[in-house]
C-alpha cells in the first residue's frame, strides 16, 4: 500500500506541473495536496500505523515521530507544516470561496501555484 501511495503521489506531482504549466492554478493545488497527503499517509504506512482517514496528518507524524530514522524525523516539522498548508487548500482548489463567490479559478496565482508544486516535490522526496 505504501509504494502505491508513493506511486499515486509521484503521478500528482507531474499533473500539478503539467497544469501549472497551462495555467490551471487551482488544479495543481489540487494535485498537490493529494500528493502530500498520499505521500505522509505511505510513511505511517512504513512504520506500521494504519493512516487516519482524514486529510492532515501531519499531526500524527509528530506524535509518532521516535518511529521514524533520524533522517526523516528531522523534517517532520516542515512536513506537518506542509501538510496544514495544503489541507487548508483542498475545498477551495476544488469549489472556491463560497463566502466571496470566487471560483477556484480566480483564487490562485502562479506563484501561489509554484510555491505548492515545489512543496509537494519536497514532501514527495
Amino acid at each position: 500500500m505504501a509504494k502505491s501511495y508513493l506511486e499515486e503521489a509521484e503521478k500528482r506531482v507531474r499533473v500539478a506541473e503539467t497544469m501549472l504549466g497551462e495555467g490551471s492554478y487551482a488544479y495543481a493545488i489540487r494535485q498537490c495536496q493529494e500528493a502530500v497527503e498520499l505521500s505522509l499517509k505511505a510513511s505511517l504506512r512504513l512504520v506500521g500505523v494504519e493512516p487516519p482517514k482524514w486529510y492532515d496528518v501531519g499531526p500524527v507524524l509528530v506524535e509518532l515521530s521516535d518511529r521514524f530514522p533520524d533522517w526523516f524525523r528531522d523534517k517532520i516539522p516542515e512536513l506537518a507544516a506542509i501538510s496544514r498548508w495544503m489541507r487548508r487548500e483542498r475545498e477551495p482548489s476544488m469549489y472556491g470561496d463560497e463566502e466571496t463567490g470566487l471560483p477556484p479559478s480566480r483564487l490562485y496565482t502562479r506563484p501561489y501555484a509554484e510555491k505548492a508544486v515545489e512543496a509537494a516535490k519536497l514532501v514527495v522526496s
